[in-house]
């Protein structure tokens, strides 16, 4: 399941090799781009591959949450695709001084939910504080998990990397569809292998 969907991601032109900047400033040999994922039917496959993730992970939750703006299709798209039924949530990054003025629209979480947060991929844990803090002035909730696409599976500000931090301080575990060690399974004998791997040794966990 793991190379197939790194497969599927390359083929939407999701996964990309070839020298890119991040946000950290790192230097790195590949780029995961949901906004990629341009066909309804990329995206119905897409929900799947999450969707399957979420159910072998065995966590229960009431609500499905997308942090804008990349969360909020991921979210649909999975709660779609799921076997059982789930409030789907999603936050506004704009504030709104008319109508309802809601920063959290779709499902509005109540006390006592169960969240699950829904991204493509965590580098640094900040949508996930941001999240955390937004719940807090909305109800009293428990973040029961974090699924992504992709665990960069680098150190963050210490010796353990942003989905470790994330579940070490907030008790979250934390479900990826595939790794970046799977992608160095899935190049193979690739001229990309060995710089994936390097980036590893210097970045990685």
């Amino acid at each position: 399941m793991k190379l197939e969907f790194l497969k599927f991601m390359q083929e939407c032109g999701a996964l990309l090799f070839g020298d890119f900047t991040l946000k950290s400033g790192r230097k790195s040999p590949y780029f995961v781009n949901t906004g990629e994922y341009k066909y309804n039917d990329q995206l119905s496959r897409l929900g799947e591959f999450y969707a399957d993730v979420i159910e072998k992970s065995g966590i229960e939750f009431d609500v499905l949450y997308g942090p804008a703006y990349k969360g909020i299709p991921l979210a649909v798209i999975t709660a779609d695709k799921l076997k059982r039924r789930v409030g789907v949530s999603f936050n506004r990054k704009e504030e709104k001084d008319h109508g309802d003025g809601k920063s959290i629209l779709g499902y509005v979480p109540k006390d006592g939910d169960r969240v699950a947060i829904i991204e493509d991929v965590t580098t640094a844990g900040t949508s996930i504080r941001e999240t955390i803090d937004l719940f807090k002035q909305t109800a009293d909730v428990k973040i029961a998990a974090l699924y992504i696409s992709i665990d960069r599976m680098e150190k963050g500000t210490g010796d353990k990397s942003a989905t470790q931090q994330i579940a070490q301080e907030y008790g979250i575990p934390v479900y990826s569809i595939a790794t970046a060690r799977d992608i160095i399974e899935y190049l193979g004998d690739s001229e990309h292998t060995v710089r994936m791997q390097e980036y590893l040794n210097q970045y990685g966990v």
